[in-house]
This record gives C-alpha cells, sequence and structure tokens, in this order.
C-alpha cells in the first residue's frame, strides 16, 4: 500500500514565530485517520521565524530527529548538550528518563526543518544528544543513514528498531529500496517532484508505505528526500 497525503491536507498552525504543518494528530490538531505511522508519531514540517523558537521544555521516552532543511537550528538542553545544526544535517535527541531542551533559530533568516519522532524501545534509558554533518554531496543518487537504532552503521544512534534515510536526487533518477513489508515506511521530498512506484507525489507530501517489498523512486524535477523505516 502507497497512500500519498498531500501537502494541503496536512493539518496547519501559525505560532506567527512559529508556522507548521502536521503530517499525524499533534498538539491541539487531531486527525483520528492519522494517529501515527507504525512506531513514527509526529512527523512536523516547521518554518521557524529568524531570532524566535522553541523556550525550555520537558519530554522523555521519545526519540526525536530534527533534519534541517533550510537555516540552522541551535539546540541546548538540562544536560549540559548544546550546538548548532545547519542545512542538510541532522540531530538526535533521545529524551529516555527526561530532559529539558531549547531549539532557538539564532539566524537572520527562516529556519525550516522536518521534526520527527519515533517510539522509544528502551523505556527509562539515560537522555542524550547528537548532532552530525551529512554533506549533501554523499548522498547523491543513493540513500543514506542519517539515524538508526542499529549502532554499527555509524549513523547517528537512537533508541528505537528505525532508521532514518537521506538522499538527494537529480531530475530522471532513480533510487530503489528494499523494505520489510511489515514494516511501516514514510517518505517525503522536502524539494522536487517524485514518484514511488509509479504514483506521484509533489513537494512536501507525505508518502505513507506499508506491505510493499520494494520500493522505486523516481525524480521528475532535482529531489531531496527523507525517508524513515521503522516498526
Amino acid at each position: 500500500m502507497i497512500d500519498v497525503r498531500p501537502f494541503a491536507s496536512l493539518g496547519a498552525a501559525d505560532h506567527g514565530w512559529l508556522a507548521a504543518r502536521h503530517h499525524f494528530s499533534f498538539a491541539s490538531y487531531h486527525d483520528p485517520r492519522r494517529p501515527g505511522w507504525g512506531a513514527i508519531r509526529v512527523w512536523n514540517d516547521d518554518e521557524i521565524a529568524a531570532n524566535s523558537g522553541f523556550p525550555p521544555h520537558p519530554h522523555r521516552d521519545m526519540e526525536i530527529i530534527t533534519y534541517v532543511r533550510t537555516g540552522a537550528i541551535t539546540h541546548k538542553d538540562s544536560l549540559g548538550n548544546e550546538g548548532r545544526t545547519g542545512a542538510g544535517d541532522v540531530q538526535v535527541m533521545s529524551a529516555g528518563t527526561g530532559v529539558r531542551h531549547a531549539e532557538f533559530n539564532l539566524e537572520d533568516e527562516t529556519t525550516t526543518l522536518f521534526q520527527i519522532w519515533v517510539d522509544t524501545d528502551r523505556p527509562g534509558a539515560p537522555p542524550g544528544w547528537g548532532m552530525k554533518p551529512f554533506p549533501k554531496d554523499d548522498r547523491s543518487g543513493r540513500l543514506v543513514t542519517l539515524a538508526s537504532g542499529d549502532r554499527q552503521d555509524g549513523a547517528l544512534t537512537i533508541n528505537a528498531d528505525a532508521r532514518v534515510m537521506g538522499a538527494t536526487l537529480a531530475s530522471s533518477g532513480t533510487i530503489a529500496l528494499d523494505l520489510d513489508p511489515e514494516r511501516h515506511a514514510y517518505l517525503v521530498a522536502s524539494k522536487g517532484r517524485i514518484a514511488v512506484n509509479g504514483i506521484a507525489a509533489g513537494p512536501r507530501d507525505g508518502v505513507a508505505i506499508t506491505g510493499e517489498a520494494r520500493i522505486e523512486i523516481v525524480a521528475s524535477e532535482d529531489a531531496e528526500l527523507v525517508l524513515v523505516d521503522a516498526r
């Protein structure tokens, strides 16, 4: 099954400094048809105004992945971690037993990002944070694992049976990926038009995938892709 969720159909919130689109139910937005996708609980498409952001707030027992599309986000948390994640790069936070964090756009331009939450497989684990640059050239024409529960693959580590992958794909380019049909994959092209097994999707549309042993992604224009494969 491949189900395309058009960007225009997503939940929306405008807080002035933050314009958000919600692929799944989140905060005051509730859609009983889209509570999540497997272990993927949140996929927010955020635009954060310059010199603004999320003040300190708590989380626990959730794996939170941030993929920065443009601009940069600066993280600071109660564990003493602090860092700036720029466009094309990724940060992860395992909330574990509990952590407070702030996420601010300290740049002079709007920052756009995907914020993705995945159910943890290690409730009560020690909290942690990490970030890693992933140069786009390394992802040209192929899916690269950015974050994963597999500690052997060299990506950022999360406490979940999941992997977050990214790719850039030139117009007319193709990427194929084998999947476990019992799992849940969710794919968003942050830019560019694509087709997944012949089913068209536009920029920032959500593509929910399950029951497929293999997918072929074809770009009809230059595209940037983020895919999460989870239980």
